[in-house]
C-alpha cells in the first residue's frame, strides 16, 4: 500500500507540473469583435495577439429574407378594424387574413408581402391601404452549435435569440469546456467569413453585451485543455484502479 501511494505522489506531481505549462493558445483579449476567419488561420497569431480587427457587422434578420412555412408574422392594415394581428404561415405557404381570405406569401420578404397585400385589399375594400408586415418569428433558419457542449448540432433559428439561449438549446457547456472562449463564426453582408470570441462568465455577470445569433452562424465551444490532460492523465487511470466506484463516474 506504501508503494502505492508512493507512486500516486509521483504521477500527482508530474500531472499539476504538466497542468502547469502552456497547454493551449492564449485566448484573445479583445472579446466580441469580429476579425476575418481564413480556413487556415489560427485563432490567434503565433505571437499570441489577434489579427487586424474588422468591425462587427449588423445583427438583424436580414431584408432579403424570405418567409416560408411556420414563421410568424405581426400584420397591420391602416383604416381597418380589428386589423391588426398575428398569423402563422401554413404548410402550403399561405395566411388567411379578413376580406381577402387565403394569400400566398411563401418566398416573399417583408416589404414584397406589404405590397401583395395592399393590392388585394386595394382591388375591392380599401383607397390607398397602408400595410405593415414584422417577421415576429422565423423557422427556416439554421445554427449549429459544436465542441464542448452537452447537444452539439445543428437547431432552427426561431426569432431573435443571443449566444446565451444558443449555448442552453445545446444544453450547456460539457464538463471540460472553456467558457471563456466561445468561438462566433459568421459569414458577413460582403460573404466574408468573420470570428469573434466571447467570454460567457463575463456575459453572465453583465460585464459584457450578449450578442444576438443570426441564421447559417456556428458556435463553438473550445475544451479547456488542463482539465482535458487531467482526464485522460495516467493519474486518473491510478485513482479509478484504487476507487471501486470511480466506474460509475466515468461520463
Amino acid at each position: 500500500m506504501t508503494v502505492t501511494l508512493a507512486f500516486c505522489a509521483v504521477c500527482t506531481g508530474q500531472t499539476v507540473q504538466g497542468a502547469t505549462a502552456p497547454m493551449s493558445k492564449p485566448i484573445d483579449t479583445r472579446t466580441g469583435v469580429f476579425r476575418p476567419a481564413a480556413p487556415d488561420l489560427p485563432a490567434n497569431g503565433a505571437d499570441g495577439r489577434s489579427p487586424p480587427a474588422s468591425g462587427m457587422p449588423q445583427i438583424s434578420l436580414g431584408k432579403d429574407y424570405r418567409v416560408g412555412p411556420n414563421d410568424l408574422l405581426d400584420i397591420e392594415v391602416l383604416d381597418l378594424d380589428n386589423s391588426k394581428r398575428t398569423v402563422r404561415v401554413n404548410a402550403a405557404g399561405a395566411i388567411t387574413l379578413p376580406l381577402i381570405g387565403a394569400v400566398t406569401v411563401a418566398g416573399l420578404n417583408a416589404q414584397q408581402i406589404e405590397a401583395h397585400l395592399a393590392a388585394k385589399y386595394s382591388e375591392k375594400y380599401l383607397q390607398n391601404p397602408q400595410v405593415s408586415v414584422f417577421i415576429k418569428e422565423f423557422t427556416t433558419e439554421r445554427i449549429t452549435i459544436d465542441g464542448a457542449v452537452v447537444r452539439p448540432g445543428i437547431y432552427p433559428l426561431t426569432g431573435q435569440i443571443t449566444l446565451l439561449r444558443a449555448l442552453a438549446l445545446a444544453g450547456g457547456f460539457g464538463p471540460i469546456a472553456e467558457s471563456s472562449e466561445v468561438m462566433l463564426f459568421r459569414v458577413n453582408d460582403k460573404g466574408e467569413r468573420q470570428v469573434a470570441t466571447f467570454d460567457v462568465d463575463k456575459i453572465r455577470a453583465g460585464k459584457s453585451d450578449d450578442p444576438a445569433i443570426r441564421g447559417d452562424d456556428l458556435i463553438v465551444v473550445q475544451r479547456d485543455a488542463n482539465r482535458k490532460l487531467l482526464k485522460d492523465s495516467l493519474f486518473r487511470d491510478i485513482l479509478d484502479s484504487i476507487n471501486p466506484f470511480s466506474i460509475f463516474a466515468r461520463p
